[in-house]
């Protein structure tokens, strides 16, 4: 799979997902009537905007193909509505590439675009509420609902209503994997404001599987720096680092496997003996431990040594 620029000989294969109900039903633009000639029209237009011109209105939109590795056009991804802050992503592929991976693919590779060449900080959308398919899509890939929208957006889908909003941010992780070392990987829940940041928020026994008790952070750590060294009997813990970057080390029964905490809305939930060790990426980060039980020293296995033996014992019994 592949993003590129749009080509005029795509204009068949787009003009065919336009003329498909099942893939425009819940779609804004009335897409039955456009031609071949629309679609050729609409193709241009895009490989002006990536020359560095804007529209009658003054937007820049980038519109990209999403092709297969034998160069045959799946789809088109796009952002609009573009400034120096933020821009609106927009998808559609062809039928015959849905469940295939290349709506997640274009998706990943242009928000990663937006940050990365763009500069923005920010990548928002919206799909109607009725279009099924479109939010378990989203919501399978944990994206955030958004809500306060500015008018200024809400203005262009004017007369829509049952609208569901998703955002992202420069610095969310939007492809992080399930658990590491055993260890499950949490989504903590998270509410985005277009251009005015996110909350996020855990309940204890809810999305954390156990009660909390305990509250503590480690802050004003160099870079480069290492702690932990560590591991515990029996209590449990969620780990998230909500400001920088830091590497968490992991080893258990299950193995050792290391995970950059860096996105304030993923956590890593650790619910038996694990040795842990976290290495300061980045000058200042925060590392934030919810735990389910007081402080006792006795809990506290600081040998490394000790722990091997005493993972091996649990496994032996």
């Amino acid at each position: 799979m592949n993003l590129r620029t749009l080509k005029l000989e795509d204009a068949p294969l787009m003009l065919e997902w336009m003329h498909d109900r099942d893939v425009t039903a819940d779609l804004k633009a009335d897409f039955a009537s456009k031609t071949l000639e629309d679609a050729e029209a609409f193709i241009n237009h895009s490989i002006q905007m990536l020359d560095g011109n804007t529209d009658r209105s003054g937007n820049s939109d980038v519109h990209l193909a999403i092709v297969s590795d034998e160069d045959e056009y799946m789809g088109t991804v796009s952002l609009k509505h573009i400034t120096e802050t933020d821009a609106e992503f927009g998808i559609t592929v062809r039928k015959v590439a849905m469940s295939h991976g290349y709506s997640w693919y274009g998706m990943k590779a242009i928000i990663d675009k937006a940050f990365e060449e763009y500069g923005l900080e920010s990548v928002y959308w919206c799909v109607s509420r009725e279009n099924e398919r479109a939010v378990r899509f989203y919501d399978k890939h944990n994206f955030h609902e958004a809500y306060d929208i500015p008018k200024s957006v809400l203005n262009r889908y004017e007369g829509m209503d049952n609208l569901k909003w998703y955002s992202v941010l420069k610095g969310d992780e939007i492809d992080v994997r399930d658990t590491v070392a055993g260890c499950k990987i949490v989504r903590i829940k998270t509410i985005p404001t277009v251009n005015a940041g996110e909350l996020s928020f855990f309940e204890a026994t809810k999305e954390i599987p156990f009660e909390i008790k305990r509250i503590y952070y480690i802050t004003k750590v160099p870079e480069g720096v290492r702690r932990g060294f560590h591991a515990h009997k029996k209590l449990k813990q969620l780990l998230f680092c909500p400001y920088g970057r830091i590497q968490l080390v992991l080893e258990n029964k299950y193995g050792r496997e290391e995970v950059e905490l860096s996105d304030p809305s993923v956590g890593v939930v650790i619910e038996e003996p694990t040795w842990r060790e976290m290495l300061w990426l980045q000058k200042d980060s925060v590392l934030c431990v919810a735990a389910s039980d007081f402080y006792e020293v006795e809990d506290y296995i600081r040998d490394y040594n000790e722990f091997k033996d005493f993972i091996n014992d649990e496994v032996k019994n």
